[in-house]
């Protein structure tokens, strides 16, 4: 083998070091990447909207009622609430946190209910707070929200389509139910 004058190289050793020191420095990025990409995945906001009614007795009064289960690994606020497109001002929203999901049908108030002693499931009696601003849900916690004489709800719109819209400060979140009458036959 013919050596060129002048020509300088690395040494082995140098090398081998090199060769080892940079797959190293590689593997520890895509480690942080994927360490980055999991925490940012733990704490992404995850709502399960559930049991949505809209109940409408004869006489114009109505009630809007649904479940906010917090499955993310993140604390959420409630901004607003939306019913058929009008925005449901917040003296009229009572709410009630649960640490654990609820699994059967909420009941529909009837005209002597009394928010601070409410059966709103079966066999389950509970204090409900009304709302005077944003509303806060805990990671793993469950809300149970009743919404009095919701705008635009009227007797003739029993069968139909209504939507409700809930917003958080990351998101809106869409559920829809039909307008049931509250009268029993």
């Amino acid at each position: 083998m013919k050596m060129i004058e002048g020509s300088k190289a690395l040494s082995a050793p140098v090398t081998s070091l090199i060769l080892l020191v940079v797959p190293v420095m590689l593997a520890g990025g895509v480690i942080m990447y994927a360490y980055q990409l999991t925490e940012m995945r733990i704490n992404v906001e995850i709502l399960r909207l559930s049991n949505q009614h809209i109940w409408v007795y004869d006489n114009g009064t109505s009630f809007a009622a649904f479940v906010i289960e917090n499955l993310g690994g993140r604390d959420i606020v409630i901004d607003k609430i939306y019913v058929r497109g009008v925005e449901v001002p917040w003296s009229t929203i009572y709410y009630f946190r649960n640490s654990s999901s609820i699994s059967t049908e909420l009941n529909c108030p009837n005209s002597t209910h009394s928010w601070s002693s409410f059966e709103y499931t079966k066999d389950k009696v509970a204090s409900f707070s009304v709302a005077n601003g944003d509303i806060t849900l805990a990671s793993g916690h469950t809300l149970i929200i009743f919404i009095e004489n919701p705008d635009n709800i009227s007797p003739n719109d029993v069968g139909t389509n209504v939507g409700i819209v809930i917003f958080t400060e990351n998101g809106q979140y869409y559920i829809e139910c039909i307008v049931k009458t509250a009268e029993a036959a």
